[in-house]
Order: structure tokens, then sequence, then C-alpha cells
């Protein structure tokens, strides 16, 4: 006989766990593609989260071994490579995923030289162009940094296309084991180099590794021959898709990379190493949880693309758990940001906090912006979303140059702060458009995160008065527990059915 302490238990987790169900419920009728949507969560998370938490203990260690310059450098080879990528994307997974004949012999083959040519004009270009970048950025060594790093791109381009196909098919352990697993030697790859090698080359050799292990891993994984031709048709119903992502990589690039490009003209290598691994404290965590959220909902968007009430539920449903989710962790960098990059990185990394802070703003919103950009990918309308980027990609170049001489490395993320909110904006009166989205039900969403954020931001500043507290680790659990409140607070909000009017 249970106790009514363990029935009142087993109620309560019962319900919690029922609530987290509804997400993938509302997209799936069928109880089968319920059970892909979850165990393929399941998967991806595991592999992600496993890939984040071994980048973290990466940076730990390499901060401690590298100068601030190594990581600077790489941030100047990851925003170059990044700008040749962006200028020939077509789209590739993307359009095999959304396409009905993604799975189709003659989609997969001509996908496969798709990605394949474009990789291979990619390298051509970067080698050209190396000597062109160092120049700019007055250092020579970057011609064969940037040389080295874009052979991953071959690597990359190379991958088994039969991956793509089993994201389309939702057998998400497959691509877990690929992308995550590649990731993982790649992380491992560059910390041991760095007890060797004290300088950038460790990071790039790292970098090469994890494009060679995902492409090994994918063709042991999900094996494919590639034909030696291609159908005609098939390219043509690729490239289709394309055209309505054309120039969007790019304009994102501006958004994302144009801080880094702006600041390593301005200021030294040992400064941007300073703000890069700043900011990325918050954007891995940002980005592991898009690819999650990419990865397992664009799918499950484009098998209900018909359906605009089921699609307003899922939009309303992770929108709300990114805000609770999110918004409690923005209030925990606003106080502890300073401590929390002392404890991770050193004591020199404490001068970037706040770039940290507004970054971890620019991340969450970045985060709930990509959801709404799902439902225009699984609609085919992947144009919507590129008139936001443009209004992100003016907004920065016209802010960022100012800012960074106004206000210094934190005018970077001012700038992106800007672009993220106007573009935020844009996206949900498209959507509305679109899908019927209930603007005052959207805006309730944030107005309840911000209502129980506010919780931690009282009890950090009644704790100011006490000397100890203001030490790293006692901040920092100080913090942590603000969050916890936090976190049951919503979590006993959706028990009692508080959050129900947001469901729909």
């Amino acid at each position: 006989m249970k106790t009514i302490t363990e029935k009142h238990s087993d109620r309560l987790f019962g319900r919690l766990a029922g609530q987290f169900r509804k997400i993938a419920a509302v997209a799936h009728p069928s109880e089968g593609l319920k059970t892909k949507v979850m165990r393929g969560g399941v998967w991806l998370g595991a592999g992600s989260f496993t890939e984040q938490v071994l980048r973290f203990g990466r940076n730990m260690i390499l901060t401690r071994l590298l100068a601030p310059e190594a990581f600077g450098t790489m941030a100047i080879i990851l925003s170059a490579s990044s700008v040749i990528q962006s200028m020939t994307e077509v789209g590739v997974r993307e359009g095999l995923i959304q396409h009905p004949k993604g799975d189709q012999e003659e989609h997969v083959g001509a996908a496969w030289w798709l990605a394949f040519g474009r990789a291979v004009s990619l390298y051509a270009l970067l080698f050209i162009a190396a000597p062109f970048i160092a120049s700019f950025y007055g250092n020579i060594e970057l011609t064969k940094l940037l040389r080295v790093a874009s052979l991953g791109l071959l690597f990359e381009g190379a991958i088994s296309t039969k991956a793509y196909v089993a994201l389309k098919q939702m057998r998400f352990s497959r691509w877990a084991i690929i992308n995550h697993g590649g990731a993982i030697l790649g992380v491992v790859t560059a910390v041991a180099l760095s007890f060797y090698i004290r300088d950038v080359w460790a990071l790039v050799l790292g970098y090469c590794a994890e494009s060679v292990a995902k492409c090994i891993l994918s063709f042991i994984v999900c094996p494919y021959l590639p034909p030696f031709g291609w159908h005609p048709e098939a390219i043509r119903d690729l490239l289709r898709f394309s055209k309505g992502v054309f120039g969007l990589p790019l304009l994102n690039l501006v958004f994302i990379r144009a801080d880094i490009f702006v600041l390593a003209k301005l200021y030294s290598p040992a400064d941007l190493g300073l703000y890069a691994m700043a900011i990325y404290l918050v954007q891995t965590p940002a980005s592991f949880l898009s690819n999650l959220l990419g990865q397992t909902l664009l799918p499950a968007y484009s098998q209900v693309q018909g359906d605009d009430r089921r699609t307003n539920r899922i939009l309303v449903r992770v929108t709300s758990a990114l805000a609770l989710t999110g918004m409690p962790v923005l209030v925990f960098v606003l106080f502890c940001g300073r401590s929390v990059l002392t404890v991770a990185y050193g004591q020199r990394y404490g001068a970037a906090a706040l770039p940290l802070i507004v970054a971890a703003f620019v991340a969450l919103l970045n985060v709930i912006n990509g959801q709404i950009t799902m439902v225009f990918y699984a609609r085919g309308t992947p144009q919507l979303h590129r008139r936001c980027v443009v209004i992100m990609a003016i907004i920065m170049i016209v802010l960022i140059y100012p800012a960074v001489e106004r206000f210094g490395l934190v005018g970077g993320q001012m700038a992106a702060l800007a672009a993220i909110v106007a573009g935020l904006l844009f996206q949900v009166l498209r959507v509305r458009d679109l899908i019927g989205l209930d603007l005052a039900v959207y805006g309730r969403i944030f107005a309840l995160a911000a209502a129980i954020s506010f919780g931690i931001a009282l009890l950090s500043l009644s704790t100011r008065p006490f000397a100890i507290l203001a030490h790293p680790i006692p901040n920092i659990l100080l913090g942590a527990l603000g969050c916890v409140i936090a976190y049951a607070l919503s979590v006993g909000m959706f028990l009692r059915g508080d959050l129900k009017e947001l469901e729909g």
C-alpha cells in the first residue's frame, strides 16, 4: 500500500510529464509519430547535451592553456569561412527534408552533388582569398591557418546525404550519432593537441578533425554510394527551394558575425578573444537548443503544415517553454555574469561581463525568433524569413561601427540586440497573417515569464549588503537558487492549469 505522500508524489510527476508530452501530441495525432518525436528528442537532446558539456569543459581547459589571442584569431578564421559559405548556400538539407520526394534516390543523389560541388567551390574561394584576408587584418599567419581550416569544408560537403534522409524520416538517433559524435571527437582532438601545440593551430586542427569525423560517421551510420550522375529534375526541385533561401545565409552572417569583423579591425586579438569567449558562453547553449528544436520540430511542422490551429498551438507552447526557461537565466547572467566568467575561464575574462549580459538577451530572442522561422520553412515560404533577416542586417550595418566606437566591446552586442528585437517584431506580424497567431496571447507569454523572473532580481538585490555573497562561488550559488525558485513557480503554474489560456 502506498502512503498518502507517495500517492500525491505520483500524481505530481504524472501531471508534469503529461504537460511535456502535449507539445508532441498536438503535432501528431498518430501515436507512432508522437513516439518518434519524443524518442528523437531524447536522442538529439542527449547527444547535443553531451557535446555542449564537453565543449564547455574544453573551453575551461583551453582558456588556461592558450592565450586570448588564439581565440581571437580563431574567431576571425571562423568568420571569414562563414562569409564564403554564406555566398554559396543552397539549403540542401532543408530542401531535402521539406520536399515530398526528398527520400527518393534521384533527389538524394542530386543533393550530394550539390553539397559536394558547393564545398569544392568554397575551398577554392577561401584558398585564393586567404592572403587578402590576412593582409586586411595585418596577420600573415592567417593565410596558412585559413587554408588548413577550409579543408574541413570539403569533408562537410561530402557527408552522406542519406543522413539528411534519416532526419526527414525522423530517425533522429542516426543523426545524433553523426552530428554530435563527430563534434565530440573534434572537441577531444582539440584538447589533446593543446597540450602539445600551445597556439591557435590546436583549435584549427580540432575544427578540421570534427568535420572529418562527421563525414566518416555519416557513411558508417547511413551507408551511401553517390551516383556518377544526377537527375536534372531533382536538381531543379532542390534549387527551387533554394530560391526562397537565396541571400539568407549571407544576410544572417551580417547579423551573426558583423561584430567580430568590426572588433577584429578596431581591437587587438587579445581583446577580441576575451569578447568571443564571453559571448560563446551563451551562444553555445543557445545554438544547442536551436539545433535540437529545429531538428525535431521542423519535420513536425512540415507534417501539420495544412493545419493552422495545430501549428499555432505548437508555436505558443514551445515559445512559452522557452520564455519561462530562458528569462530566469537572463536575470542570473545579469547578476552573476562576471562571477561565471571568472570561475569558468579565469580572472581576466571577467572584463567581458557586459558583452556576456547583452549577448544573453540576444541569444534568447534569437532562439524564440527561430521557432517562427521554422513555421515559414515548413510551409515552404522561407522568403518570409528573408525579409526579417534583411531588416536585421541593415540595422547591424548601420549601428555596429558607431556602437563599438561609442560603447566599446559591448557595442557589438548592443547593435545585435537592436537588430533581433526589430526582426522578431517583424516575424510575429508575418506569422500572425500566415497562421492567425493571437498577439495578445503571445505577448502574455513574455509578461508572465518576466513576472516570475522578477523574484530572482529581488533576491539578488536584497543580498547586496552582504560582502561574502559578492564572491564568485556564493554569488553563482545564490543566482542558481533564484532560478530554481523561478522554475518551481513555473512548474506549479503548469500543474494548476494557470497557463491553459496560452495553449488555445
